[in-house]
Protein backbone atom coordinates (compact mmCIF):
# COMPACT_ATOMS: atom_id res chain seq x y z
CA UNK A 1 0.00 0.00 0.00
CA UNK A 2 1.05 3.14 -0.85
CA UNK A 3 1.57 6.26 1.25
CA UNK A 4 -1.26 8.42 0.95
CA UNK A 5 0.35 12.30 1.37
CA UNK A 6 3.60 11.50 -1.53
CA UNK A 7 1.69 8.49 -3.20
CA UNK A 8 5.00 7.17 -3.82
CA UNK A 9 6.69 5.51 -1.17
CA UNK A 10 5.60 2.38 0.49
CA UNK A 11 3.27 3.08 4.14
CA UNK A 12 4.88 1.97 7.00
CA UNK A 13 2.56 3.47 9.65
CA UNK A 14 -1.43 3.65 10.23
CA UNK A 15 -2.07 6.60 11.90
CA UNK A 16 -4.87 6.08 14.28
CA UNK A 17 -7.00 9.27 14.65
CA UNK A 18 -7.01 9.89 11.05
CA UNK A 19 -7.15 6.93 9.28
CA UNK A 20 -4.19 7.71 7.07
CA UNK A 21 -1.07 5.27 6.14
CA UNK A 22 2.10 7.06 5.91
CA UNK A 23 5.49 6.24 4.72
CA UNK A 24 8.61 6.69 6.87
CA UNK A 25 9.23 10.51 5.50
CA UNK A 26 5.73 11.45 5.54
CA UNK A 27 5.29 10.57 8.78
CA UNK A 28 8.45 12.17 10.24
CA UNK A 29 7.13 15.76 8.34
CA UNK A 30 3.52 15.12 9.36
CA UNK A 31 4.61 15.08 13.56
CA UNK A 32 7.16 17.98 12.78
CA UNK A 33 4.99 19.87 11.38
CA UNK A 34 2.23 19.29 13.94
CA UNK A 35 4.56 20.10 16.93
CA UNK A 36 5.98 23.25 14.95
CA UNK A 37 2.21 24.06 14.82
CA UNK A 38 1.42 24.23 18.24
CA UNK A 39 4.82 25.62 19.31
CA UNK A 40 3.92 28.71 16.82
CA UNK A 41 0.14 28.64 18.16
CA UNK A 42 0.54 29.18 22.05
CA UNK A 43 4.00 31.20 21.45
CA UNK A 44 6.02 28.65 22.96
CA UNK A 45 9.67 29.99 22.40
CA UNK A 46 10.83 32.61 19.52
CA UNK A 47 14.32 32.51 17.80
CA UNK A 48 15.96 34.40 20.72
CA UNK A 49 15.06 32.13 23.62
CA UNK A 50 17.56 29.77 24.76
CA UNK A 51 16.16 26.34 25.39
CA UNK A 52 16.65 24.32 28.08
CA UNK A 53 15.57 20.34 27.17
CA UNK A 54 15.16 18.09 30.31
CA UNK A 55 15.67 15.03 29.08
CA UNK A 56 15.06 11.37 31.05
CA UNK A 57 16.99 9.49 28.04
CA UNK A 58 13.42 7.75 27.16
CA UNK A 59 11.95 7.95 23.95
CA UNK A 60 9.48 10.92 24.34
CA UNK A 61 13.00 12.87 25.46
CA UNK A 62 14.85 12.10 22.67
CA UNK A 63 12.08 12.49 20.08
CA UNK A 64 11.51 15.72 21.43
CA UNK A 65 16.02 16.45 21.05
CA UNK A 66 15.54 15.29 17.31
CA UNK A 67 12.66 17.82 16.61
CA UNK A 68 13.95 20.79 18.20
CA UNK A 69 17.13 20.63 16.77
CA UNK A 70 15.56 20.52 12.93
CA UNK A 71 13.50 23.87 14.43
CA UNK A 72 16.03 25.97 16.56
CA UNK A 73 19.86 26.92 16.61
CA UNK A 74 21.90 24.34 18.24
CA UNK A 75 23.72 26.70 19.77
CA UNK A 76 20.83 28.25 21.57
CA UNK A 77 20.02 24.65 22.66
CA UNK A 78 21.11 22.72 26.05
CA UNK A 79 20.31 19.56 27.63
CA UNK A 80 19.77 18.54 31.22
CA UNK A 81 18.92 14.94 32.66
CA UNK A 82 18.52 14.24 36.33
CA UNK A 83 19.42 10.80 37.61
CA UNK A 84 17.84 9.56 40.26
CA UNK A 85 19.92 6.89 41.46
CA UNK A 86 17.45 3.94 41.59
CA UNK A 87 18.48 0.41 42.57
CA UNK A 88 18.21 -2.14 39.25
CA UNK A 89 17.42 0.99 37.11
CA UNK A 90 20.19 2.10 35.20
CA UNK A 91 19.16 5.37 33.30
CA UNK A 92 23.00 6.42 32.61
CA UNK A 93 22.38 3.94 29.65
CA UNK A 94 20.03 5.90 28.53
CA UNK A 95 21.30 9.69 29.36
CA UNK A 96 24.35 8.28 27.09
CA UNK A 97 21.83 8.15 23.62
CA UNK A 98 20.58 11.51 24.27
CA UNK A 99 24.25 12.55 24.68
CA UNK A 100 25.52 10.88 21.86
CA UNK A 101 22.70 12.87 19.44
CA UNK A 102 23.42 15.63 21.25
CA UNK A 103 27.14 15.95 21.02
CA UNK A 104 27.07 15.28 17.00
CA UNK A 105 25.00 18.89 16.49
CA UNK A 106 27.31 20.50 19.34
CA UNK A 107 24.98 20.52 22.15
CA UNK A 108 25.97 20.78 25.51
CA UNK A 109 24.35 18.06 28.06
CA UNK A 110 24.07 18.14 31.97
CA UNK A 111 23.97 15.51 34.04
CA UNK A 112 23.15 16.05 37.56
CA UNK A 113 22.55 13.12 40.03
CA UNK A 114 20.07 13.74 43.26
CA UNK A 115 23.14 12.50 45.34
CA UNK A 116 25.16 15.28 44.14
CA UNK A 117 21.89 17.81 44.74
CA UNK A 118 20.03 16.83 47.91
CA UNK A 119 22.86 14.31 49.51
CA UNK A 120 20.68 11.55 48.90
CA UNK A 121 19.80 9.15 45.91
CA UNK A 122 16.12 7.95 45.11
CA UNK A 123 16.21 4.46 46.93
CA UNK A 124 17.65 6.41 50.04
CA UNK A 125 14.93 9.10 50.21
CA UNK A 126 12.43 6.54 50.11
CA UNK A 127 13.90 4.49 52.87
CA UNK A 128 14.49 7.55 54.89
CA UNK A 129 10.70 8.34 54.30
CA UNK A 130 9.36 4.90 55.51
CA UNK A 131 11.27 5.34 58.58
CA UNK A 132 9.96 8.36 59.57
CA UNK A 133 6.56 7.50 58.72
CA UNK A 134 6.33 9.93 55.91
CA UNK A 135 3.36 8.97 53.60
CA UNK A 136 4.72 10.12 50.21
CA UNK A 137 5.21 8.52 47.26
CA UNK A 138 8.49 7.73 45.52
CA UNK A 139 7.20 9.40 42.30
CA UNK A 140 6.05 12.80 44.44
CA UNK A 141 9.80 12.75 45.78
CA UNK A 142 11.31 12.31 42.39
CA UNK A 143 9.14 14.84 40.66
CA UNK A 144 9.56 17.87 43.14
CA UNK A 145 12.88 17.08 43.34
CA UNK A 146 13.58 16.78 39.63
CA UNK A 147 11.69 19.94 38.51
CA UNK A 148 13.27 22.22 40.79
CA UNK A 149 16.92 20.54 39.98
CA UNK A 150 16.52 21.88 36.42
CA UNK A 151 14.87 25.41 37.32
CA UNK A 152 17.88 25.97 39.18
CA UNK A 153 19.47 24.94 36.37
CA UNK A 154 17.97 26.90 33.65
CA UNK A 155 18.10 29.90 36.22
CA UNK A 156 22.01 29.94 36.79
CA UNK A 157 22.64 29.15 33.38
CA UNK A 158 20.45 31.63 31.60
CA UNK A 159 18.15 29.78 30.12
CA UNK A 160 14.91 31.59 29.27
CA UNK A 161 12.68 28.13 28.40
CA UNK A 162 12.33 24.71 29.62
CA UNK A 163 11.25 22.02 27.04
CA UNK A 164 9.71 18.80 28.81
CA UNK A 165 9.10 16.04 26.55
CA UNK A 166 5.35 15.01 28.18
CA UNK A 167 3.19 13.54 25.09
CA UNK A 168 -0.64 13.75 23.98
CA UNK A 169 -1.33 10.93 26.39
CA UNK A 170 0.49 12.48 29.68
CA UNK A 171 -1.30 15.32 29.20
CA UNK A 172 -4.79 14.08 28.72
CA UNK A 173 -3.99 12.41 32.39
CA UNK A 174 -2.85 15.25 33.79
CA UNK A 175 -6.49 17.03 32.41
CA UNK A 176 -8.24 14.11 34.19
CA UNK A 177 -6.16 13.86 37.54
CA UNK A 178 -6.75 17.39 37.68
CA UNK A 179 -10.33 17.51 37.25
CA UNK A 180 -10.85 14.26 39.59
CA UNK A 181 -8.66 16.32 42.12
CA UNK A 182 -10.39 19.42 42.10
CA UNK A 183 -7.20 21.63 41.34
CA UNK A 184 -8.45 23.98 38.73
CA UNK A 185 -5.12 26.06 39.12
CA UNK A 186 -3.05 23.31 37.91
CA UNK A 187 -5.55 22.79 34.93
CA UNK A 188 -5.24 25.88 34.32
CA UNK A 189 -1.78 25.54 33.78
CA UNK A 190 -2.14 23.11 31.12
CA UNK A 191 -2.42 25.80 28.94
CA UNK A 192 1.59 26.44 27.38
CA UNK A 193 0.64 30.03 28.25
CA UNK A 194 -0.78 30.18 31.57
CA UNK A 195 -0.36 31.88 34.89
CA UNK A 196 3.16 31.11 36.54
CA UNK A 197 3.16 30.12 40.51
CA UNK A 198 6.48 32.58 40.88
CA UNK A 199 8.29 34.98 38.66
CA UNK A 200 11.69 32.59 40.05
CA UNK A 201 9.85 29.97 37.72
CA UNK A 202 11.58 29.30 34.51
CA UNK A 203 8.29 28.97 32.10
CA UNK A 204 8.18 25.82 31.17
CA UNK A 205 6.56 24.39 27.23
CA UNK A 206 5.53 20.95 26.11
CA UNK A 207 6.49 20.70 22.40
CA UNK A 208 4.98 17.19 22.17
CA UNK A 209 1.27 17.80 23.90
CA UNK A 210 -0.41 17.27 20.59
CA UNK A 211 1.54 14.00 19.57
CA UNK A 212 0.25 10.79 20.51
CA UNK A 213 2.86 8.36 22.55
CA UNK A 214 2.64 5.88 20.17
CA UNK A 215 3.20 8.06 17.86
CA UNK A 216 6.50 8.99 19.56
CA UNK A 217 7.36 5.43 20.11
CA UNK A 218 6.99 5.36 16.08
CA UNK A 219 9.08 7.76 15.86
CA UNK A 220 12.03 7.07 17.86
CA UNK A 221 11.61 3.98 15.98
CA UNK A 222 12.26 5.34 12.39
CA UNK A 223 15.19 7.60 13.48
CA UNK A 224 16.92 4.05 15.15
CA UNK A 225 16.39 4.84 18.84
CA UNK A 226 17.31 1.91 21.36
CA UNK A 227 14.48 1.87 23.37
CA UNK A 228 14.84 1.39 27.19
CA UNK A 229 14.06 -2.20 28.42
CA UNK A 230 13.44 -1.79 31.96
CA UNK A 231 10.98 0.59 33.63
CA UNK A 232 11.30 2.34 37.04
CA UNK A 233 10.65 -0.44 39.79
CA UNK A 234 8.70 2.27 41.70
CA UNK A 235 5.76 2.04 38.87
CA UNK A 236 5.54 -1.42 39.62
CA UNK A 237 5.24 -1.38 43.39
CA UNK A 238 3.32 1.84 43.59
CA UNK A 239 0.46 2.40 41.47
CA UNK A 240 -1.15 6.06 41.18
CA UNK A 241 -4.03 7.14 40.48
CA UNK A 242 -2.56 8.19 37.25
CA UNK A 243 -1.93 5.39 36.18
CA UNK A 244 -5.33 4.17 36.87
CA UNK A 245 -6.23 6.76 34.11
CA UNK A 246 -3.94 5.84 31.78
CA UNK A 247 -5.52 2.60 31.68
CA UNK A 248 -8.96 3.59 31.45
CA UNK A 249 -7.56 6.50 28.65
CA UNK A 250 -5.96 3.89 26.78
CA UNK A 251 -8.85 1.52 26.68
CA UNK A 252 -11.03 5.14 25.46
CA UNK A 253 -8.60 5.92 23.05
CA UNK A 254 -8.82 2.10 21.29
CA UNK A 255 -12.53 1.92 20.87
CA UNK A 256 -12.38 5.82 19.78
CA UNK A 257 -9.42 7.33 18.21
CA UNK A 258 -9.24 10.46 18.59
CA UNK A 259 -11.04 10.93 21.66
CA UNK A 260 -8.02 12.54 23.58
CA UNK A 261 -6.92 14.61 21.07
CA UNK A 262 -10.41 15.86 20.72
CA UNK A 263 -10.70 16.43 24.81
CA UNK A 264 -7.14 18.44 24.92
CA UNK A 265 -8.31 20.51 22.27
CA UNK A 266 -11.77 21.15 23.84
CA UNK A 267 -9.70 22.02 27.24
CA UNK A 268 -7.66 24.19 25.53
CA UNK A 269 -10.76 26.11 24.01
CA UNK A 270 -12.42 26.55 27.16
CA UNK A 271 -9.34 27.35 29.07
CA UNK A 272 -8.23 30.37 26.69
CA UNK A 273 -11.02 32.15 27.39
CA UNK A 274 -10.59 32.60 30.88
CA UNK A 275 -6.66 33.30 30.90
Amino acid sequence: MKCVVCGLRDAVVMQRHTGRVLCRDCFIKDVISRVEREIKKFHMFSDNDRLLIAASGGKDSYVLLDIILRLHDPSKIGVVTIVEGIEGYNRLEDVEKVRRLANVNGVDVIVLTLKDYVGYNLTELVSLGFNKDIRVSPCTFCGVLRRKAINEVARDLGFTKVLTAHNLDDEAQTIILNILRGDLFRLVQILPNGPMLSKLFVRKVKPLRKIYEEEVAIYAHLIDYEFQTTDCPYLRYFPSLRAKIREYLYKLEKEKPGALLNLIERIDAILAKHV
